[in-house]
């Protein structure tokens, strides 16, 4: 009986303390998992900031950036932008998923990725500001959309005595802006002036970040709203000898 007895405190002790180890374990790994985390988000950002013109927020895929560390791969991630600047334009907003990441540092390149995709949104807000930053940005007053037609209408000079009326629209994977009228009391606005807001609205819509092309175009009542779709692409090295050394701070685990 006396051996018996004891063998159950025994048994109690030798229980406690393995789940003690195991919860230690437990921390440990957890803690591990919430620093390389961040590390790897904050590679991620230097890595697309630069391409998308301003800071991004950035999500992580689901599996433990401790696998991704001994891997090298990074299934995927989400990047978020309220302040992109493709070309002229101010004021897009980005949602954007990059896949299959691999961050290798080389002459030439900082990394791939498999494929990409985004969703644009440039408000009446953001592309007035744009224009207004133009040479004849003060005659701008104005701009609305029309998601029936799929136009846009710019106010041009006092109290919008003018419109400017254009249609954009994707064709062969570039949006083309087709001027669909311009009129002041009747007489056509000059050609200087329509030129100029045709190409500002057709270059911030002509360049985007890692080889994505746009794949379709709608004009709400208060913005365009663009879908981005890319393949397979090779990210450009780091520029400077200091960015480089940033970014193997920042990535050396993943590299």
């Amino acid at each position: 009986m006396a051996a018996r007895t004891n063998s159950a405190p025994r048994s109690n002790r030798v229980l406690v303390i393995s789940l003690v180890v195991i919860a230690a374990l437990v921390v440990v790994l957890v803690g591990g998992e919430l620093f390389v985390r961040n590390r790897v988000k904050t590679c991620m950002a230097d890595q697309f900031e630069s391409q998308l013109g301003s800071q991004v927020d950035v999500g992580l895929s689901w599996k433990p950036v401790l696998l991704q560390s001994v891997d090298k791969n990074v299934p995927y991630i989400t990047i978020d932008s309220d302040d992109t600047k493709f070309g002229p334009a101010q004021g897009m907003q980005v949602h954007a998923q990059v896949n299959d990441i691999r961050i290798e540092n080389t002459a030439d390149s900082s990394g791939t990725i498999g494929s990409s995709d985004a969703d644009i949104t440039w408000s009446t807000a953001g592309i007035l500001a744009t224009l207004q930053q133009q040479a004849f940005g003060s005659l701008i007053s104005g701009v609305t959309a029309d998601s029936n037609a799929g136009t846009l209408r710019f106010s041009v000079g006092p109290a919008g005595l003018a419109d400017l009326t254009v249609k954009p629209e994707v064709v062969n994977g570039t949006v083309k802006v087709e001027t669909v009228g311009a009129e002041v009391l009747g007489f056509g606005l000059p050609t200087d002036l329509v030129d100029g807001v045709v190409q500002i609205l057709t270059s911030s819509l002509q360049t985007y970040p890692l080889g994505m092309q746009p794949t379709s175009l709608k004009v709400t009542d208060d913005a365009i709203e663009i879908t981005l779709e890319g393949g397979a692409y090779t990210m450009p090295a780091a520029g400077t000898q200091q960015q480089q050394q940033e970014q193997q701070s920042s990535c050396g685990l993943l590299v």
